[in-house]
């Protein structure tokens, strides 16, 4: 996550110049990719366009396969491809993706690092600046009504949209303390 969020910091200044920064991530109402920059060019009185977005999208997507190019890809938690794989071939469960990122370099980093997306819906901050949205457009994507929505996620902004949904939260990672692995995880 670091080095993602590195690399979008730097897209934002290589193409905007020196701008005012929030002083932490959860200042912002919509922490997504397009969320913070529509706030970030407000806060700078930067006249607000789609051009501007869209280069700043299209340097980090390039920033991003640079880095795969030289360090690797992006690595996965443990099982997680096989999870999703389980829960793809799932007669009971469905599975979306729903991401605070840009449509395309979530695509790029779940391409590269192995996770076969072919045939899940993919909802991203192209669909809304809020999460929360983002989440339901998701879940509309698989088109059924359903018994209950479990979501995982990384993030506190993940664990707010859930509890304003009303969804299931499984916390990812470490900074929730979350899980580590998806070993062990039952469907």
């Amino acid at each position: 996550m670091s080095i993602d969020s590195d690399l979008y910091f730097s897209s934002i200044s290589a193409v905007l110049g020196p701008v005012k920064f929030r002083a932490n991530l959860n200042d912002y109402d919509h922490v997504t990719d397009s969320g913070i920059i529509a706030q970030l060019l407000a806060d700078n009185d930067v006249a607000s366009d789609s051009s501007a977005m869209e280069l700043i999208r299209d340097r980090f997507v390039a920033s991003l396969s640079e880095h795969i190019e030289s360090v690797g890809p992006f690595r996965t938690i443990h099982g997680a491809t096989q999870f999703i794989d389980r829960l793809r071939d799932s007669k009971e469960h469905k599975v979306a993706i729903a991401t605070g990122g840009w449509r395309s370099s979530a695509i790029l980093k779940l391409g590269t690092s192995g996770i076969d997306i072919n045939g899940i819906p993919i909802a991203s901050c192209d669909d809304s600046h809020s999460r929360a949205e983002i989440m339901r457009t998701a879940l509309a994507k698989l088109g059924d009504e359903f018994e209950s929505v479990t979501y995982f996620g990384d993030a506190v902004w993940d664990q707010r949209a859930c509890q304003t949904l009303g969804w299931g939260f499984v916390p990812v990672g470490s900074d929730l303390g979350g899980i580590q692995s998806y070993d062990g995880i039952d469907l």
